[in-house]
């Protein structure tokens, strides 16, 4: 199974994320989102962030989700290439590993300026996945 794919649109990136399960979709929806920032596959784990979050729905939650670590990309210049997330219920427990932004090391890619609520999608069964606009 494919982890996420790209699906077209006129200005901005929507993607389509897949996993066994929804916390699984969850880190694929992260991991492309990096993947448009830069080449997550350049990214060390040499720094971890623990992230909780609780929201109303879980599409509520996966904006939260992706909007936490775009400001923490925005804020401390980190970039992120694993996730470990834990969903139960509408709360979201998570571990993000990665490591500073250099410019040295890590290709420049598209800068994405927010998570938008516009063609979000949570499905729960299978096919498992989760579809995000990102605004660039």
């Amino acid at each position: 199974m494919k982890a996420y794919e790209f699906i077209d649109h006129t200005a901005d990136v929507v993607v389509k994320a897949y996993g066994k399960d929804i916390a699984e979709a969850y880190g694929h929806a992260a991991k492309a989102m990096f993947d448009l920032m830069t080449d997550s596959s350049k990214i060390a784990a040499v720094g971890e962030y623990k992230i909780e979050l609780t929201a109303p729905d879980r599409e509520q939650l996966l904006v939260d989700w992706l909007s936490e670590l775009l400001f923490l990309h925005d804020v401390h210049n980190v970039v992120f290439g694993r996730f470990k997330v834990v969903l139960k219920d509408n709360q979201l427990s998570a571990i993000v590993y990665g490591e500073e932004f250099s410019t040295q090391k890590h290709r420049i890619g598209i800068e994405i300026k927010a998570v938008t609520y516009h063609m979000l999608e949570v499905h729960m069964t299978d096919p498992v996945y989760v579809q995000v606009l990102f605004d660039i």
